[in-house]
């Protein structure tokens, strides 16, 4: 029996490859796997090729696998493009309909079983998926009924007869393999799992449970890969908590809506990706110079322009920080996985409020799309704070012909916060400079104290945001310093172990909020490594330029990839191995 092992299915866009994934990933998840899925698809509904890469372990992990162990494919395209992959020993189940072939040297078994005809035999052709889940389950030593809870959940709604249908096409395809193979296959059981009961969620779908724990009642939003799954998956959950989704006309209608409603006192969210983000900039300026909360999400994916809209990338950085025209205090909260996801929306809420500025959570295509396992999460962790608005207070009487002043200048930039309706709070709104009261002022000394007021705000955020930096610090005096931002952490934390084997002492550390940029945190860092190696997914090194500017590193490496696909083990661990030798000549 083994520990973990690697299970790809792949084929056109359109003909279930997607729920073929789900139902076996989760499927074991019920059973207490640990799992990790990367989709990798096309940017149209229907056709092209398509795969759902799942990794299954009796134990926490947090990578996409360097190979692959099964293969199911339907049609020869996915062989033809994910051979490559697969394990000495590895196995290919094909459907037998387009006749698979193995590339020339391929040392991978191959099983021909007929998925469509014994499909259609049983009902419909569209069962074939199942039919391929029910041989993998055979390969795996698993019996059919692992499945009928999920076969249940999914198909319950179209009657007993269909579940019944879907489940007798998963055991026709276990029964046929199981002849098919009759023990010429290598060790492909794995241990029982613990059995306990764990999330296995997507990014996307963190994030926005914990915008519904953290207070939001109201979405405005475009759909846009890789976000979209955000605004699904509120529309369907906040009208319970009396909040609501609106489909806007575009991002720009989308940011503004959302400043309006955090302006009224609801708290509010939006998500897009990046040409999304371009267009919400002047809007996200109006939110700064106003002071008024804002969350919005950035789920990065290949650009410029459309690029790549289905593809790993992590290159809006720059445009995240400074993209706005002007200059305001704005925080970027960079999550690495899914569990942080749901806990830093649920914080990017509060801070917002507490400081009165813009909150941007940025994710990546891979963090925000891929499945992990996820223990379960802890409620109590969720803390409201609105900082300085109580909309029960009793605001004091203003004397006649004066306003509230809602942009009074503090010691800590932070004014007090009041919302439409309270009583002696009435103030002026305006995108222009303004003086305490909210009135349009272009005085040199009122801009100077505005400025200069907005500008103190995030002082102190760096020393009270929960870790803002990932350490794990094995040396104190460490040959190599690995950094690296969002879904990269499992795949460096994955790769640590190896280096130590080849004599590299490596630590890690994994920013978590990109702005204010932590320096000190960085810079004890930095001056326990002899090297430093900055891992992102883009092609001029953002977060190494970042570390440039805000920290006195000598020189820092850069390990780059901007392919559209996310870093495997193996890369990162063969680039670390040339520095290491390099810088050791």
């Amino acid at each position: 029996m083994i520990k973990q092992l690697s299970w790809k299915v792949g084929g056109q866009q359109g003909e279930g490859i997607e729920s073929t994934g789900e139902i076996f990933s989760m499927a074991l998840n019920r059973q207490g796997y640990y799992l990790y899925g990367y989709r990798h698809f096309s940017s149209r509904i229907k056709g092209g090729h398509t795969n759902n890469k799942i990794r299954v372990s009796t134990f926490q992990t947090n990578s996409i696998s360097d190979d692959l162990d099964i293969l199911v494919a339907f049609d020869q395209e996915t062989i033809d493009v994910n051979h490559h992959e697969l394990s000495a020993g590895g196995v290919v189940i094909g459907d037998s309909k387009f006749g698979p072939k193995l590339p020339e040297g391929s040392q991978a078994k191959l099983f021909s079983v007929p998925f469509t005809e014994i499909a259609t035999e049983l009902g419909t052709s569209l069962m074939k998926n199942m039919v391929a889940v029910g041989a993998s389950a055979s390969l795996l030593g698993l019996q059919s009924d692992i499945f009928k809870s999920v076969v249940e959940q999914i198909f319950s709604k179209k009657g007993e007869a269909v579940v019944l249908k879907n489940m007798d096409a998963i055991e026709a395809g276990r029964k046929y393999f199981e002849k098919e193979s009759a023990g010429s296959v290598g060790d492909f059981q794995l241990e029982k799992a613990d059995g306990n009961h764990r999330l296995f969620m997507i990014g996307n779908d963190a994030i926005a449970l914990g915008a519904l724990a953290g207070g939001a009642r109201f979405m405005p939003a475009y759909p846009i890969t890789p976000a979209s799954e955000i605004m699904e998956y509120l529309i369907k959950k906040l009208p319970e908590y009396g909040g609501t989704v609106i489909q806007t006309e575009d991002e720009i209608a989308a940011c503004t809506m959302a400043i309006g409603a955090n302006y009224a006192g609801v708290r509010s969210l939006t998500a897009s990706a990046g040409p999304g983000l371009s267009l919400m900039m002047e809007a996200i300026g109006l939110s700064g110079i106003t002071e008024t909360p804002l969350v919005i999400v950035d789920t990065q994916r290949g650009g410029p322009s459309t690029g790549l809209p289905t593809k790993q990338e992590q290159s809006d950085i720059f445009a995240m920080i400074y993209g706005t025209h002007g200059e305001i205090p704005k925080v970027v909260m960079a999550p690495s996985s899914v569990e942080e996801a749901f806990y830093d929306a649920v914080e990017a809420f509060n801070i917002a409020e507490e400081y009165q500025v813009p909150v941007i959570l940025i994710t990546d295509l891979a963090l925000s799309l891929g499945k992990q396992t996820v223990d379960p999460l802890d409620f109590n962790r969720v803390k409201i704070r609105r900082g300085k608005l109580d909309i029960n207070e009793e605001l004091p009487e203003l004397d006649k012909g004066t306003y509230f002043k809602r942009y009074e200048v503090t010691e800590d930039g932070v004014s007090k916060r009041v919302i439409p309706g309270m009583k002696h709070g009435l103030h002026h709104v305006t995108g222009v400079e303004h003086n305490e009261q909210g009135k349009p002022s272009e005085s040199p000394e009122n801009r100077k104290a505005q400025m200069d007021k907005r500008m103190k705000k995030l002082e102190s955020l760096v020393d009270r945001f929960p870790e803002p930096v990932l350490k794990n610090e094995q040396h104190e005096e460490a040959d190599m310093l690995i950094i690296g931002v969002n879904s990269t952490k499992g795949t460096i934390e994955e790769v640590l172990p190896r280096l130590e084997e080849d004599g590299v002492k490596v630590n890690h550390g994994h920013i978590r909020l990109l702005h204010p940029f932590p320096a000190e945190e960085l810079q004890s860092m930095i001056n326990k490594a002899k090297k430093v190696v900055v891992v992102e997914n883009n092609a001029t090194g953002q977060i190494a330029q970042l570390l440039k500017m805000n920290t006195n590193v000598e020189k820092v490496e850069s390990i780059l990839k901007y392919d559209g696909n996310p870093f495997l083990p193996s890369e990162i661990h063969h680039e670390c191995k040339e520095l290491f030798a390099y810088g050791n000549l």
